[in-house]
Formats: structure tokens, C-alpha cells, sequence
């Protein structure tokens, strides 16, 4: 007994020295794409009277790992970062054993995760760990030099002064031509990007993809437009027929009497279709109070799909004004209130939650919906526009019975439901109508830059045009 208990204070002892602190010993990275980050950073804090290092790490062949510096100073951080490599697709498991001076035994990382797809054109995408260190200049670790091609799609021909637009995260981050070759050259960060080209004579094209230093190099095949057949003017004979011996005309000469013809005109509001397309002035729109229900399911992944809800979010948010209202609520396999309904003067706020959002998991529509009309209803704007709005690129309604209890109770207390569709397909189309036909909303489909720039903003000022 009294040697048990030795061991059990030697022991007690070895731990009250650990000054080491972990900030974190597991990491589920959830659903990863070929695309998707692998990485996680661990940070290890000394909280002790003296120097500690990292002594060593062990771990599988399917994790690579660099740190920051192996010297842990009285009171500093260093970062280990850990990425997982896994042969295939599945799920995966991984222990790691990291030594630190001041304790015997190591302390275990565990890692997991499910890798759903790899990249089949570059199987060593991900074999390396991204660095700590900032490229010369003081530049971003993650830019890169990215190549963007124009050609005619029929002859093959390259365009020369082709307009080229790169969007990230909603955003545009550069405009630029192409050069003789048909080429632009221009620096770019990793991350999903839409690129959207013009050329006079020609059709736009729009492309979403995942670009890093590996995927640098897109060529966009434009459609000529056809040539305008302008007919021949037919001419017409002359069938003007002169009379021989016309007759006298006799002019009549009356007394007129004056009267007084001054009506009065009540002043005519400008029709919807007489405004300005940008005109959401106070004086001919009501003011608004919108919660988006935002679909960030796996299937958002693609690069178009998730660009141009951003994209066409951040174009209502600069449209906004102070007295409007606006909300966002995420779903996929559960949901979350993202922005609880702020201020259209809050820009920056709202586009910082747009900008962040990422896609993952499964579809829990009908909770979402849910959860969008209570956050709708607790912000009601009394003798203002009160909506919901569903964004998705599919039926959102497989997981619920009765969403459609909850578009009809809420529809008779004055709050009603649009769905926008981001390039969903025409069999999800008939249930995103029926679900805006029974919110008194509408359908608004998306399936490029240039419906994500206008259709949007018009629903809402269809919906808050007060005459």
C-alpha cells in the first residue's frame, strides 16, 4: 500500500512540473474536399519559471508537421502545425505523440476527419505543410502568380483585349485585360474564385473554381455572338392618286366661345418600371426587414455556387439603408444564427459574416426555415416589408413535413417567403415555386454574375415599391 502511494505522489509530482500548456490535443477537421485546407495549428504556451523546448514528435507517415521555433521562452507561444495526408478517400484517424522537457511521457494528438473526394489530376496536391514564413515584400504566404487565357471557343484563336474580373468571396478583386497574346498574368490568393470575361462580339463567360499554386493556369472559352441579318429595305410604289377636278374646300368660320378648361391633376407616382434601377429612396420603397435562410450544405462547395450567393448578397448590403433590417441563418446538418437582424448602416458586419461563410455537411432546410421566421418575427417592422428568404441551389424541404404549416402561419401574420435559386436544377425548380406561391413570394433563380448583380436587388424592391 505505502509503495502505491509513492508511486501515485511520484507521479502527481511529474504533472504539477508540466509548464507546457496544449490549447488543444484533438482536431476533427469534418468533411474535407480535394481543395480544403488540411492543417490545424496547436499552440503550446510555456507557464513556467524557465525555458522548455519541443523535444520531438512521432507520428504516422500520413502527417507532415512543422513549429515555429522549438525554444518555448518563460511566457511565449510557439505553434505546431499538423496536416493529414490520407491516401484516399474515408474517414481517417491519426495519433500523434509530441515530447516537450518538461515531461516524461508525451502528450497525444488526435486527428480525424472524412476525406470525401481527392483530386484524381494531382494526387501530391497536399503533401506538403504550408510555412509560417511571409514571402519577401511583406506579401501574402498565400499569393501566387495566376494565368487567365481568352479564346474563341469555335476557332481557338486567342482574344486579345478581353475584360477579365476576379471574385472572391463576393467580392471583386481585380479587372484587367488581356494583352496581344490573349493573356493576363496577375497576382491571386488560393481560395475559391469566379472569373466572368467579356469581349465585344462575343457572348460573357464565367467560370467557379478552387485556384492555388497549383491550379494557376485558366483558359475561358468565349461564344461568338451571331451576326445581325439586317434585310433589305423593299420599296414601296408610289399609290398616291391625284383627283382630276378637286373639290372646294369651305372653310367655316364660327363664334367661339370661351370657357374655362383648368382641370386640376393629382400628381402620379412614378410607375416601378419609370425608376432608376438603383432608386431605393424612402419616398417610392418601404422599409424592409429580411433574414436570409442561407443553404451552406456540401453541395454549396462549388466554387460558382457559393461566389455568387456571396456575390449577391454584398449587392443588396451596399443597397441597404439605415432603417432597413437584415438577417442571416446557415444550415446544413444543423443551423445556426449567423447575424441576428442589424442595421443596413452596419455594412461592414454584415459583409464580414457573408465573407465568412463555408460549406459543409447535409441539408436541414425545414429547421432553417423555422428558425428564419422566428428571427423575422422578433424584428418585425410594423407598417414595413417583413421577408423570408431561402438561398439554395436544391429542395431544401427534405428533412421537413411541415415547413409548409409554418409559410402559412407566418404568411397570415404578414410575413412572407421568396426562395433564390443558385444554379439549381429544373426538377428542385418546381418546389422552390410552390414553397414562394405559398409565402406570397417569388422564385429567383441565379445562374451567373449577372443575375447575382441584379436579381436579388429586385426582388426587394418588388417587394418594398410602396405604390
Amino acid at each position: 500500500m505505502r509503495i502505491l502511494l509513492t508511486l501515485f505522489l511520484f507521479f502527481c509530482g511529474l504533472q504539477l512540473q508540466a509548464q507546457v500548456t496544449f490549447d488543444k490535443t484533438k482536431h476533427d477537421f469534418g468533411d474535407l474536399e480535394a481543395y480544403d485546407f488540411r492543417f490545424v495549428d496547436i499552440l503550446l504556451t510555456n507557464e513556467g519559471e524557465k525555458q522548455e523546448w519541443i523535444l520531438s514528435v512521432k507520428k504516422p507517415n500520413e502527417v507532415v508537421y512543422i513549429n515555429s521555433g522549438s525554444i518555448i521562452e518563460k511566457d511565449s507561444t510557439v505553434i505546431l502545425r499538423l496536416q493529414v495526408n490520407p491516401p484516399g478517400k474515408g474517414r481517417f484517424n491519426y495519433s500523434v505523440d509530441v515530447f516537450t522537457s518538461d515531461r516524461n511521457e508525451p502528450v497525444k494528438i488526435k486527428l480525424a476527419g472524412n476525406l470525401k473526394n481527392t483530386d484524381q489530376n494531382d494526387v501530391s496536391s497536399f503533401t506538403s505543410c504550408p510555412n509560417f514564413i511571409e514571402r519577401p515584400g511583406g506579401k501574402d504566404p498565400n499569393a501566387f502568380n495566376l494565368t487567365i487565357v481568352t479564346i474563341d471557343k469555335e476557332t481557338r484563336e486567342t482574344l486579345s483585349k478581353s475584360t477579365v474580373s476576379l471574385i472572391q468571396n463576393g467580392q471583386d478583386v481585380w479587372t484587367d485585360q488581356t494583352d496581344r497574346n490573349g493573356k493576363i498574368k496577375k497576382e491571386a490568393t488560393l481560395g475559391l474564385s469566379y472569373f466572368y470575361a467579356t469581349h465585344e462580339g462575343y457572348f460573357p463567360e464565367e467560370l467557379g473554381a478552387y485556384i492555388n499554386f497549383k491550379r494557376n493556369y485558366f483558359v475561358l472559352e468565349l461564344e461568338r455572338k451571331p451576326e445581325e441579318i439586317v434585310p433589305d429595305p423593299v420599296p414601296v410604289p408610289d399609290t398616291t392618286i391625284l383627283a382630276e377636278n378637286p373639290p372646294e374646300i369651305i372653310i367655316e368660320i364660327e363664334d367661339h366661345i370661351e370657357t374655362d378648361t383648368t382641370t386640376l391633376v393629382a400628381e402620379v407616382p412614378p410607375s416601378f418600371e419609370d425608376l432608376d434601377d438603383d432608386d431605393f429612396t424612402s419616398q417610392n420603397f418601404n422599409p424592409i426587414n429580411v433574414v436570409f435562410v442561407l443553404d451552406i450544405s456540401s453541395s454549396m462547395k462549388d466554387a460558382d455556387k457559393m461566389e455568387l450567393m456571396k456575390y449577391s448578397l454584398f449587392q443588396l448590403t451596399d443597397m441597404l439603408r439605415p432603417h432597413d433590417k437584415m438577417g442571416i441563418v446557415t444550415y446544413s446538418t444543423s443551423t445556426n444564427v449567423l447575424l441576428e437582424p442589424t442595421s443596413g448602416a452596419d455594412k461592414a458586419e454584415i459583409k464580414e459574416k457573408v465573407e465568412a461563410l463555408k460549406a459543409s455537411g447535409f441539408t436541414a432546410g425545414g429547421k432553417g426555415i423555422k428558425l428564419g421566421y422566428k428571427q423575422a418575427s422578433r424584428a418585425k417592422i410594423e407598417g414595413g416589408v417583413n421577408h423570408v428568404i431561402i438561398i439554395t441551389d436544391g429542395a431544401f424541404n427534405r428533412d421537413s413535413d411541415d415547413y409548409k404549416r409554418y409559410v402559412r402561419k407566418y404568411a397570415r401574420k404578414g410575413i412572407h417567403l421568396s426562395v433564390v435559386g443558385i444554379k439549381n436544377k429544373e426538377r428542385d425548380k418546381e418546389a422552390m415555386e410552390y414553397a414562394a406561391e405559398l409565402g406570397k413570394g417569388h422564385y429567383v433563380p441565379i445562374f451567373g454574375l449577372g443575375d447575382a448583380q441584379r436579381n436579388l436587388k429586385h426582388e426587394i424592391r418588388v417587394l418594398t415599391y410602396k405604390h
